[in-house]
């Protein structure tokens, strides 16, 4: 299912192949730097990667059988150029766990995000040593853990408010020379009382991982809500 605003919502029901061909990490990674970079050729996807063409051209073939990407506009016959055709994927976290082998799949899509939030880390503190980043974006960049109390209902109301004022903030700084293309995660992972500790959610929020760096929280690029 598409959506108006660029974003895939995916139905595990009708959908669940194109949900499992997302859980290789390369073809997450070329997905990714189509989504990042706009469209490139398998030969360039292969140089950023560092896998051969060959490899990508297959992966990029798998993920157009599934319409995530699709032909570019080609500069010359000789190689095919692809783009993305979502800025963003979604899914219902409920409707996943319902269906068979959902469980998995969202489980493995998670940890891939995990996995491009560390390496956008990596990224981000090299690009502001070497000074590709200027320093104006040191105060505002950062990784927040927050842990506050809040019911399903106002979590909900939370993740529509972020989409809501980041598609506003995009539309804002879309001419603004100074904008720079920024990751953006958010998770929002309810947690049950601890019973080993004993002491319920009392010490669970103010534990010596309720830390806040001082950045705020917001969406990721590949949602999964």
């Amino acid at each position: 299912m598409d959506s108006e605003d660029g974003r895939r919502v995916l139905d595990p029901a009708q959908d669940g192949a194109a949900l499992k061909a997302l859980t290789h990490p390369l073809r997450l990674t070329l997905l990714g730097l189509l989504r990042q970079h706009g469209p490139a050729t398998a030969s360039e996807l292969a140089a950023r990667t560092g896998e051969s063409s060959a490899s990508t051209s297959y992966h990029l073939r798998v993920l157009a059988k599934y319409a995530f990407v699709t032909e570019a506009e080609h500069r010359d016959s000789r190689e095919r150029r692809w783009k993305s055709v979502h800025d963003i994927t979604s899914w219902s976290n409920e409707a996943m766990r319902r269906s068979p082998g959902g469980s998995t799949i969202l489980d493995v899509l998670h940890r891939r995000q995990i996995e491009h939030l560390q390496r956008s880390l990596d990224r981000h503190e090299a690009d502001l040593e070497s000074g590709r980043l200027g320093q104006e974006w040191q105060e505002p960049s950062g990784v927040s853990d927050a842990m506050p109390r809040l019911t399903p209902e106002s979590l909900a109301e939370l993740w529509e408010v972020l989409r809501a004022k980041t598609d506003e903030l995009i539309a804002r700084d879309a001419g603004d020379p100074r904008a720079e293309q920024v990751v953006l995660f958010t998770a929002g992972l309810p947690l049950a009382p601890d019973p080993v500790a004993g002491q319920g959610r009392a010490d669970a929020s103010a534990g010596p991982d309720a830390t806040d760096a001082g950045a705020p929280d917001a969406p990721a690029a590949g949602e999964a809500s």
